[in-house]
């Protein structure tokens, strides 16, 4: 293990962006189809694995939708929440906000209530035995109508102590924002913080559109802000977080490298930047890869791996007493090491 890796390794960290879906390993999938009676339209583990190569955000999703279908039951949501808390765990992870995508299950059948109730065991659970303290997102899925999305948050009223904020995921272009403008008001009403997916493979206009209709606390991703510099100004301007996923963009072309990867730039116009692992058992990584990844391909310090780190809990909804914890806690491990 190099020094770098040594010190990710140890570093405390908090996730922002994570999809609850997306953390579902090949070696689970298969278990959780054989205990359903569901099939998976690929004969092994390592026949899965190789399917895991994508061009683009469709082709992600297209397999993350398939993977999915095999969670029918509250055991099935636990077990899966529950394989990526003990993950993340053992890389030093101390909060996670989490999203969870409801409709690509209550499309298919499965009630609401088996989601959420599995999910909310498995992280209460993380937080007792495991030190993790946690925030749920519920996203709408940005492909489906308003309409859908209406209906999705009316399900979630009787669980809103348990559900922090609402997002906006999945194909991103030509799904605009403005398009949930109604929905998010009415979740806004409704005492819900708002965050959107922007600017990953959609333009900076989307990420205006999040800013002024959405009304959002965070963008997810965000890469596309560089290319309106009045953007940067304002997001700058307002510490608008960003939630960056290295592995993701990687995998799903956004960046051919990540040597070219713009993180550093987007530090040094001022941007609240966090590093994030989106859906890594599809991406090659959780949180310590997605550190490290960027750490090598950029060359960054201990110095600014230690800035993102404490970026990361100053724009999680950790209360304002727990930021500065944990923000002390990241201080006090670079000192050490």
């Amino acid at each position: 293990m190099t020094r770098i890796e040594e010190f990710i390794a140890g570093m405390p960290k908090a996730e922002l962006h994570l999809h609850i879906e997306g953390t579902f390993e090949p070696e689970l999938m298969f278990e959780i189809a054989k205990r359903n009676n569901k099939e998976i339209p690929y004969s092994s583990v390592e026949e899965l694995k190789a399917a895991y190569s994508f061009n683009n955000l469709q082709e992600f999703l297209d397999i993350y939708y398939a993977g999915a279908n095999v969670l029918i039951g509250e055991q099935d949501f636990y077990d899966l929440t529950w394989a990526y808390l003990t993950k993340v765990h053992s890389q030093n992870l101390v909060h996670t906000e989490m999203f969870f995508d409801p409709q690509t299950h209550t499309n298919r059948g499965v009630a609401f209530d088996m989601v959420i109730q599995g999910i909310h065991r498995a992280l209460e659970e993380g937080k007792n035995k495991l030190g993790i303290s946690y925030r749920l997102i519920m996203s709408f899925l940005r492909h489906l109508d308003e309409e859908s999305a209406f209906k999705t948050l009316e399900q979630a009223m009787p669980y809103k102590d348990w559900i922090s904020a609402v997002g906006l995921d999945s194909s991103e272009m030509g799904n605009p924002p403005a398009k949930f403008t109604n929905v998010f008001r009415k979740a806004r009403e409704a005492g819900f913080i708002t965050v959107a997916h922007a600017g990953e493979e959609g333009p900076a206009e989307y990420i205006w559109e999040a800013l002024d209709l959405l009304k959002v606390t965070r963008i997810d991703h965000g890469n596309h802000s560089l290319d309106d510099d009045e953007l940067v100004a304002r997001l700058a301007k307002i510490k608008m977080p960003l939630t960056l996923c290295p592995l993701s963009n990687l995998e799903l072309k956004v960046v051919t490298d990540l040597k070219e990867y713009p993180l550093v730039e987007m530090m040094d116009k001022g941007l609240l930047v966090t590093i994030n692992s989106d859906d890594p058992a599809y991406f090659g990584g959780y949180m310590n890869e997605n550190y490290l990844g960027i750490a090598n391909a950029l060359d960054l310090t201990k110095e600014q791996l230690t800035v993102l780190a404490k970026n990361a809990f100053m724009a999680s909804w950790l209360s304002d007493k727990e930021k500065e914890t944990m923000i002390n806690k990241v201080e006090e491990y670079y000192k050490n090491n």
